[in-house]
């Protein structure tokens, strides 16, 4: 059985369509990977500029005061 010009024109509709989906995909995934690696970036220069500061990031805790239950 032959094929009709009209499904090839679909199989050819198709196959666009996926491409397409793909090509879409993948830069998506670039955006994504791209946006990570600058949110990190500037979290890390963030942190850099507070401890410039002399900020502390974190408090520090000892075990050196009683709990509060006296325990």
């Amino acid at each position: 059985m032959t094929e009709s010009h009209v499904d090839a024109a679909v199989r050819a509709r198709i196959a666009r369509v996926r491409a397409e989906e793909e090509r879409k995909r993948k830069q998506r995934e670039e955006l994504a990977a791209t946006r990570t690696a600058g949110l990190a970036k500037r979290h890390a220069q963030k942190l850099r500029r507070l401890a410039e500061k002399g900020w502390e990031l974190a408090p520090t805790f000892d075990n050196s005061s009683p709990a509060a239950s006296g325990a």
